[in-house]
Formats: C-alpha cells, sequence, structure tokens
C-alpha cells in the first residue's frame, strides 16, 4: 500500500512528459517579396529567415515560405494558404506596406498575428481598429525617422525641401509625417510630387521639383526603384543634397545606383552601419553579432536593414514563443495563437538588431530612439553619418 502513491507520482509524471514530447510543432508562415519591384528587399529578407533556428521558445518549428511577386492580391492570396491550409500559428511579412495593408482583413479573421517586414505606421495604427490588433510589424515607423531625418536637415542648414515620394501607402504616409515635422523645424516644402514603384521616367515630376529651387530633395521610396528620381536629378544638373528614406538599405540600391547615389543621406537601423557606431551604442554588440553570422554565409557588406529586421523577427517570436507556450495552450490552435498576439503585446526590453522593443496595447512596433541613426553612402557603402 505504502508503495501506491509512488506508482501514481511515477505514472503523472511519465504523462506529463509524453504531453510535453507530444507538442506540436510552431507553424510559423512567411510572406516574401522575392520578385517584383521590391525583390531587391525580399530577397535579403529570405536570405535571413533561411538562417533561423529550428526551434522557437525552445519548441521546434516549421516555417512555410511564400513569394508574393510584391503584389498586394498575392500577398492576401498567401496569407489566406498559410492560415486555412498551413494552420500556422502566426505570419511573418509581407515585405512593403501595400502588401501588409491588403493583409490586414486576412489576419484579422483568422485571428493569427502577423509580424510585418514594412514598414508604415498605417500598418498597425490606430489600434483602435480591431484589425490592427492583430498585426505588428519591424521596421521603424515612418514618424520615427522622420524624426531624425528632419532635425539632421534643420542642424545641416537646410531651409527648402523638395518632396518626390512612391503613389502608394508608403509615399503617403512619408508625406504626412515628413510635412508635419519638416513644419515643426522650420523647413518649408516647396514642391510635393509622386511616382510609381514600375515607372521608367520621372522626368516631369523632376522638372517641377527643380525649378521650386530647394535646398534639398527628399525621395520617398523603398529599393532599387528609388534610384529613378535621384538619377534623374543628377542627369538635369540639380546640385542639392539629396535625401532618401531607411527603405533603400539594400545592396541593390547601391549597385542600380552607382556613381548617381554617392553622397545621399538617409535615416536607418543600426545594424546597417553596425561597424562604425560607437562602442557605446545599445544596439551595436546586439547588431554586430547578427552582422557577423549573416556575412559569414553572404559575403562581407551584405547586410542590410530588411536583413536585420527579419533576425529581429526570430528573436520576436523566439521570445514570444517561449511565453505562450507557459499559459499551456497547444500550437496550432487558436488559444496559441491569441496566446502569441499577447506575448507579441507585452514584449519588454528585447534589443534586437535594430533596435530595443517595449511593446503595449498601443503600441505594436516598440522602439525608440536607440533604433536610429543617420547614415550617408559613401565611397559605394553605406556609412554613419552620425546623428547631429
Amino acid at each position: 500500500m505504502p508503495k501506491q502513491p509512488l506508482r501514481r507520482l511515477l505514472l503523472s509524471t511519465a504523462l506529463l512528459c509524453t504531453s510535453t514530447a507530444a507538442l506540436a510543432d510552431i507553424r510559423v508562415g512567411v510572406d516574401v517579396s522575392t520578385t517584383g519591384p521590391a525583390a531587391s528587399i525580399g530577397i535579403p529578407s529570405k536570405n535571413t529567415i533561411l538562417m533561423w533556428p529550428e526551434t522557437l521558445g525552445g519548441q521546434k518549428a516549421h516555417y512555410v515560405l511564400l513569394d508574393d511577386g510584391s503584389d498586394p492580391a498575392a500577398a492576401v492570396r498567401n496569407v489566406r494558404k498559410l492560415i486555412s491550409e498551413e494552420k500556422v500559428d502566426v505570419i511573418v511579412g509581407p515585405n512593403i506596406t501595400p502588401t501588409a495593408i491588403a493583409s490586414l482583413d486576412a489576419v484579422a479573421e483568422g485571428e493569427t498575428p502577423m509580424v510585418a517586414l514594412a514598414a508604415s505606421a498605417a500598418i498597425i495604427e490606430p489600434q483602435t481598429d480591431a484589425r490592427r490588433r492583430w498585426a505588428f510589424k519591424m521596421p521603424q515607423n515612418d514618424s520615427h525617422m522622420a524624426t531624425v531625418l528632419t532635425e539632421y536637415m534643420s542642424n545641416h542648414g537646410v531651409k527648402t525641401v523638395g518632396f518626390i515620394g512612391f503613389n502608394d501607402a508608403y509615399g503617403e504616409s512619408w508625406w504626412r509625417e515628413f510635412s508635419k515635422l519638416a513644419e515643426v523645424r522650420k523647413l518649408k516644402v516647396v514642391a510635393n510630387e509622386r511616382f510609381s514603384r514600375n515607372d521608367t521616367s520621372v522626368t516631369g515630376q523632376v522638372l517641377k521639383l527643380m525649378a521650386a529651387n530647394p535646398d534639398a530633395i527628399l525621395v520617398a521610396g523603398a529599393g532599387t526603384p528609388s534610384v529613378l528620381p535621384q538619377k534623374t536629378l543628377g542627369e538635369r544638373g540639380y546640385k542639392g543634397k539629396v535625401y532618401q528614406t531607411h527603405g533603400i538599405a539594400t545592396w541593390d540600391f547601391l549597385r542600380v545606383g552607382g556613381k548617381d547615389v554617392e553622397g545621399t543621406l538617409f535615416p536607418t537601423g543600426p545594424v546597417v552601419v553596425a561597424r562604425q557606431l560607437p562602442d557605446s551604442h545599445p544596439v551595436r554588440k546586439v547588431a554586430m553579432e547578427f552582422v557577423t553570422r549573416y556575412e559569414a554565409k553572404y559575403g562581407a557588406d551584405s547586410v542590410t536593414q530588411f536583413a536585420g529586421d527579419a533576425w529581429g523577427a526570430w528573436q520576436l517570436l523566439d521570445d514570444a514563443a517561449r511565453r505562450a507556450l507557459k499559459t499551456g495552450a497547444q500550437p496550432g490552435t487558436r488559444e496559441f495563437r491569441a496566446a502569441m498576439r499577447d506575448a507579441l503585446e507585452t514584449t519588454t526590453n528585447l534589443t534586437i538588431p535594430n533596435g530595443v522593443m517595449n511593446m503595449n496595447a498601443k503600441d505594436h512596433q516598440g522602439f525608440d530612439q536607440r533604433s536610429r541613426v543617420m547614415g550617408v553612402i559613401r565611397n559605394g557603402k553605406f556609412a554613419y553619418a552620425g546623428d547631429k
């Protein structure tokens, strides 16, 4: 009789171990743009995703990777497929603002958290919108980058600025944030133009910009399409400073732009210029760990903003999964997806290659000033320009 409680204890322990061992893989659906106009952004993301560890929160993970061709309709199809057919617990991606915004309905209907790799704050704001309750994102908000950009312009004698941006949600978001902060910094915006990611000529827009004779011009685009306005400005003899957004930090931008983009100033995440940051920078150590790992696989000077964001996404999911699993919810269930959403929203002091994340119910991005620096293209490479 005295041995019976011991047998029960051993049996309970065995059942617990069996239950833990039988826990399903955490399934992650990934949608990126490895073809189309945004391929220069999507390919570094994919390169990093192929480096992701095989676990999340200590539990085995399974990744399903799809390409949306930079097309919003394709992105929505992919996201719906990942949720309904692949039964994923969380989505990573899409890469660009139009595809990410187009996917909001699908993730909300599927009650599946999405960690976007696109920049616009419109992906996650306002949080009063039920769809955006399921949306999070890695890149810095446009307002965050516009703040350091306008400060840098003001500190370097810029008085008048011309603006040319994508004619989509990315360009509109940048216009909204930049124009607001330009007014605060007493920068006069003297021209406002738009162009398409697929345009082959922007001569008309550039002529209008140059007619306004601004001290500087901001190109609010991302990836290789952002080269076209700057190249055309150079061909037309523009002598002022050209600024770009953090969306240009890809090596394809440097390759396509060549000498035409030399001297470009842009806000960026710390990972892009990690080697040149002072040792005291709070993100440098983590950024350099990723740079070293990435360059060992893909070669020297191969890291981009978007590669860093994709590695940060794995760190974010790893941290959230560890806490979600502690709730007892099982991967593959509605309860686990909800637990992941809640864990993402309560991320605290997580240092990733592009900043330090502190999320809450009102902020599904979570970066502060530690996530941004000013960069410059110097001798065909991305370099640290300082922040003053």
